[in-house]
């Protein structure tokens, strides 16, 4: 017999349903339910590896973490990797299917449909619970006849709703009981209750709301989840990302820029720099809000050779190339590296006319775009003994690749051993002399405690001019997202009726 299943859906974008999602997640796992995330279509350069090497979305890795599960690509059978000129390329059950403008992906939406459904049925065979995300909002009515993602899939899967509103921004009335009203009869039929989001202050202030939104809509408000601050759990896509704080930099701490890119991904391998007690991370996107950082990351990109020329655009090439000339330590994770080299070559014109881009110049490499795109977990060793990184000789750092192209380098420091459980042995990275300027093509790089906490002393001794002796706070990122995970769960659990969504979820006629 199929799984039970739970679908979370959103008045809006970014309301909170993928962090809704984990939560729930990791409340009914720690109850002992074997319980698995979905999301039928996902729009994100943000993504994850799965241990076959299929590419998911990261929202959903991040549930499945939270549900203490390994990685499918059923979990997000379709994502939507955005590129310039419009148009997105499509992963379909983790491996690159075609790139497609807006109007033409609309054209195979049927063909998608059997994907997207068989995903689900494969996970409600393998679990006993399944909770599925939904995405944007379900009453986009130019959209409806193409839905695979929101509606369609309730249908499908008689999944009971909760539909979720985000207080933060106003409106919750119209947000919540608009939606509704815009569905069909049959749809609204399978929404069973309301969870309103993001509230902050006193939840007895809106009592009187509560019971407002259940009078109009003869249906339940689960409950009000307050705003939740400081904790360090990945987000879903860019729209996430903070803007520029205001104000100096408190005294002692490091201010580490990270440079948002147009087509940035996999942004969240700064978290654990963020999550650092003595660092001050912002994402910045002009030469103005750059200023004079202690460091600059040039992070991953889904179209690197665009953003590299957006770079040259704005002046924060120049402005990187001046930091760089005076010693500012610079790092660049995947597209970062590409852009950090001397040249990229695009003999197939993947994704520049020309057959020769030039880099930052900043580190002796030159990338070649050919062949198909590479996408590993990874296990590697440092074997480059170069400034911060002599006393890491021989440690082993884990993450993920998702690339196209190949790097030569002169000065690799890394030798990637392990690929999806493979063994290899491959040369990777590059550095400079002094080991201010370095790259890689490993995600996650900066999870790996002992390379997090070397750079940062190195970071703080090239900006104070003294030895990389200075201390730098002991923090295991892996142990603080599960920690932050277990703290948002506590933060739901405590605010939603659990019951009564007990009785939604088990009981057929609740």
């Amino acid at each position: 017999m199929p799984a039970p299943v739970l679908m979370v859906q959103g008045a809006s974008s970014s309301v909170g349903k993928s962090w809704l999602v984990t939560a729930l997640c990791r409340i009914y796992a720690r109850r002992g339910v074997r319980v698995a995330p979905f999301k039928a279509q996902n729009m994100s350069n943000n993504a994850a590896v799965c241990a076959d090497g299929a590419e998911i979305g990261r929202a959903q890795a991040v549930q499945a973490l939270a549900a203490g599960i390994e990685l499918s690509a059923d979990m997000n059978p379709v994502l939507l990797k955005p590129e310039a000129d419009s148009r997105s390329q499509v992963i379909v059950q983790g491996r690159p299917w075609r790139t497609l403008t807006a109007g033409v992906f609309y054209q195979h939406k049927r063909e998608l449909w059997e994907v997207v459904a068989a995903a689900l049925d494969r996970l409600r065979a393998q679990y006993e619970l399944v909770i599925i995300e939904g995405a944007g909002s379900p009453a986009e009515l130019n959209l409806q006849a193409g839905d695979i993602v929101n509606m369609a899939v309730a249908r499908y899967a008689q999944a009971p709703v909760l539909l979720i509103a985000d207080i933060d921004r106003g409106g919750v009335f119209a947000q919540l009981l608009g939606t509704l009203w815009l569905l069909s009869p049959e749809e609204q039929a399978l929404v069973r209750g309301f969870v309103v989001n993001k509230f902050r202050g006193d939840p007895e202030l809106f009592v009187k709301g509560v019971h407002i939104l259940q009078e109009r809509s003869d249906r339940p408000v689960l409950g009000v989840v307050p705003y939740a601050a400081g904790l360090v759990i990945p987000s879903e896509d860019a729209a996430s990302l903070p803007a520029p704080p205001r104000g100096d930099v408190a005294a002692g701490m490091l201010d580490i820029a990270v440079i948002h890119l147009p087509h940035i991904a996999n942004f969240d391998d700064a978290d654990p720099l963020g999550a650092t007690p003595d660092v001050h991370l912002r994402f910045v996107s002009s030469a103005l809000a750059l200023g004079n950082p202690d460091a600059v990351i040039l992070p991953g990109s889904k179209s690197t050779v665009a953003d590299l020329r957006w770079l040259d655009q704005t002046g924060l090439a120049a402005a990187i190339r001046q930091l760089a000339a005076q010693g500012v330590p610079v790092a660049g994770i995947c597209g970062g590296y590409q852009m950090l080299g001397e040249a990229i070559r695009d003999p197939h014109h993947l994704e520049a006319a020309e057959n020769e881009v030039r880099g930052l110049g900043l580190l002796p490499t030159v990338t070649t775009f050919a062949g198909e795109k590479e996408t590993y977990q990874v296990r590697a060793r440092i074997t480059h003994g170069r400034g911060w990184l002599a006393p890491l000789a021989g440690t082993e750092i884990r993450g993920y690749e998702i690339h196209l192209g190949r790097t030569e380098s002169a000065t690799p420091w890394l030798e990637i051993s392990d690929r999806n459980g493979g063994h290899v042995s491959i040369a990777d990275g590059a550095i400079s002399e002094d080991g201010r300027i370095w790259g890689a093509y490993v995600h996650g790089i900066f999870e790996n405690d002992a390379l997090r906490r070397a750079w940062l002393m190195a970071v703080r001794a090239w900006r104070q001019h003294k030895s990389f002796s200075d201390p730098v706070p002991v923090v295991d990122a892996r142990a603080q997202v599960n920690h932050s995970l277990d703290r948002w769960a506590d933060v739901v659990e405590k605010a939603l009726d659990m019951k009564k969504l007990d009785a939604i979820i088990w009981e057929k006629n609740a």
